[in-house]
């Protein structure tokens, strides 16, 4: 028997004049989809890469007959890819419409996740972390590399420096596809941008899970710490997206 899921999504401006991010949370008749997207370009041009990637993710989910997610993954990652191209062909502004994006698709008791940049997916089961998506960033390719730890990621100098994004030409597939996880009692997911991660540790993050029953409880503790953390730096906009296994 398929879980059934609660979940939840906030999407804040950070103090920033344009708020770039963009977030769904799709149910539907093969499953439950959750994207978050960090739009890149300024003068809200990123904004308009984000929502199209959303759009697509979300219209894509809704047309799809068999539960196949990373089949799907693929695909909308695809899709959204060329019509972002397509998008700055007309502004002619092809440095002005670029996004980050990680897109979770639940069917049935399985999930899938895909990345690109570095918006993040973690994944939990009975309180623990088990795994999370690897930055496409210079600082998680220092970590992978033994030059630096993971704490040192979100205070790098570097840490903006994108290696994978949405939006700009390639020749084959910069996403990467993770997962299957097999859903289980207490399984949960935090997908969030880089404004909403770099100011939480993943041991906060797990001990607000640990201390709640809902996915928007949980969402308004770690969006309290974020912002206890990012008091007085020049914050960015940050998104986040909670979903979890309900109980009983």
């Amino acid at each position: 028997m398929a879980a059934n899921w609660d979940y939840a999504q906030l999407s804040c401006d950070g103090g920033r004049e344009v708020n770039e991010d963009s977030v769904v949370c799709v149910p539907a008749a093969i499953g439950v989809l959750v994207v978050v997207a960090d739009g890149l370009g300024g003068h809200g041009r990123g904004e308009m890469a984000s929502r199209l990637l959303t759009d697509v993710f979300e219209r894509e989910f809704k047309a799809q007959q068999e539960p196949l997610p990373d089949e799907f993954l693929a695909l909308a990652f695809e899709t959204a890819q060329k019509e972002i191209l397509k998008l700055q062909e007309e502004y002619r502004a092809p440095d002005e419409m670029k996004t980050t994006a990680v897109a979770l698709a639940i069917t049935g008791n399985s999930a899938y996740w895909a990345h690109c940049g570095d918006t993040r997916l973690y994944h939990f089961s009975r309180g623990k972390l088990k795994e999370r998506t690897l930055d496409h960033s210079v600082p998680q390719m220092l970590v992978l590399s033994g030059e630096i730890k993971e704490k040192h990621i979100a205070g790098h100098p570097d840490r903006n420096k994108l290696l994978r994004v949405v939006g700009i030409p390639w020749d084959s597939p910069r996403y990467q596809i993770g997962g299957p996880a097999v859903i289980a009692a207490e399984t949960a997911f935090l997908l969030c941008t880089d404004g909403f991660w770099e100011h939480i540790n993943p041991k906060m993050i797990t001990k607000y899970l640990k201390k709640t029953k809902s996915a928007e409880e949980w969402l308004a503790l770690m969006k309290t710490e974020v912002e206890k953390n990012a008091k007085g730096t020049a914050m960015d906009n940050y998104t986040a997206a909670a979903i979890r296994t309900v109980e009983g």
